[in-house]
């Protein structure tokens, strides 16, 4: 299975680590028996053990959960105090402070909210941002922080956690992401990342990202890397500071990220291929004008194959994420979708760097227009539960992804 270096983990690790706290941080992806290593970490006594969940569940209309693990988990854990954070905790705050009977939990992102935590373990400020704790059996969970200055960007810590058994372990995914910026001012319908960062964006200073990079290549031998943003070329200009820094040092390395269609010219995506793009990462999402309207993209069908005749050309491959029976969703709409891949497939007929297009249903997430529209048209019920997988494909498309 492809796996990633967890930053969050290596990132706070380190804020606590360098506020004189012992640290030691376990990836149970890595681990031969995850289970037995955390629990042979934690015979010694501890203050505090921090658990992070980062996906919820696998996405790709798997209906696999891994929230029972995250729950066993935290069931063997020894008589300590327990706090939760990650991307898929915050998702998810009241439901899995419950289910798993956690002690505290950090919603958003932790790096002033963790340091205030730890200043007292035993009775923490409950005016910490994204704080979750419970006061008289009632559960509070605070407003997260969504403007942490990123020109204040701690890296992660990697003498706490070393990248290297993570550079030869996955066969498609680059394992080392490197984030550049967070927020996002899109609006899909489908998409969590502005209820996860903001909807402002905040860059890093792009000596610092190239730094890290550098660093990387350094001290592990790493060579490829997956910046991690929700759309890696928004702000156009940031990007392309970074990609002018990396041919400027003559670093010879490879680099990935998610794309946005309209912001690609032949300009920049000559500048992302020398500077070492090696996979444009696109999600149009809508096959149709009225798949696009609805997902809220932003977005034409023209604009999809502009991008795709500039990037065809480059012969870089390039991969495509679109979303079927969505809301709304007609014989007429699905004739149209058809001819679009099409359209897209015949344009890299001659570079044949086309990598594929995968063709997913909507994931239903909290706080997102896609659920509100699922719970209007009677396909949502108020007790359905989102925390475990739940995908908008209704009759009488059902199979229409196949």
């Amino acid at each position: 299975k492809e796996r990633v270096y967890p930053l969050g983990l290596s990132i706070l690790g380190g804020i606590a680590a360098r506020a004189g706290h012992h640290v030691r941080i376990i990836d149970m992806n890595m681990e031969a028996d995850g289970y037995d290593t955390i629990l042979s970490a934690l015979k010694d006594p501890l203050d505090l053990v921090c658990v992070s969940l980062r996906n919820i569940d696998p996405l790709a209309n798997k209906n696999v959960s891994l929230v029972p693990l995250f729950v066993t988990l935290v069931s063997r854990l020894p008589k300590v105090k327990i706090i939760a954070g990650g991307t898929a905790f915050s998702l998810f705050p009241a439901e899995l402070m419950n289910l798993a009977a956690l002690d505290y939990g950090l919603v958003g992102e932790g790096e002033r909210s963790f340091p205030r935590f730890l200043e007292n373990i035993e009775a923490p400020d409950e005016t910490i941002p994204g704080f979750c704790y419970y006061k008289q059996g009632e559960l509070q969970i605070n407003p997260p922080d969504h403007t942490v200055d990123l020109s204040q960007y701690c890296p992660p810590d990697h003498r706490l956690l070393s990248p290297l058994p993570y550079t030869k372990i996955n066969q498609y995914v680059p394992a080392i992401g490197v984030e550049t910026r967070r927020g996002c001012p899109l609006k899909c319908a489908y998409c969590s990342y502005p209820l996860l960062q903001g909807c402002k964006i905040r860059c890093r200073p792009v000596g610092e990202i190239v730094d890290e990079m550098e660093k990387l290549y350094r001290d592990f031998g790493v060579t490829y890397f997956h910046f991690n943003d929700p759309v890696v070329n928004m702000p156009v200009s940031h990007l392309d500071a970074i990609c002018e820094e990396i041919l400027d040092r003559g670093l010879k390395l490879s680099w990935t990220g998610f794309f946005r269609e309209n912001m690609l010219t032949k300009e920049n995506v000559d500048l992302y291929v020398r500077s070492g793009c090696n996979c444009f990462a696109l999600s149009p999402d809508g096959l149709s004008e009225h798949a696009l309207d609805v997902l809220q993209k932003d977005l034409t069908k023209e604009d999809i194959l502009h991008a795709a005749s500039l990037l065809a050309d480059t012969g870089v491959c390039t991969l495509y994420h679109f979303m079927v029976n969505v809301p709304g969703e007609t014989e007429e709409t699905i004739a149209e979708g058809k001819a679009l891949i099409d359209d897209i497939y015949e344009i890299y007929r001659k570079s044949r760097s086309i990598g594929t297009v995968v063709l997913n249903h909507i994931r239903l997430l909290p706080h997102t227009r896609s659920t509100a529209d699922a719970a209007a048209c009677g396909y949502l019920e108020k007790s359905d539960s989102l925390l475990f997988p739940l995908y908008f494909n209704p009759r009488p498309f059902q199979n229409l992804r196949y």
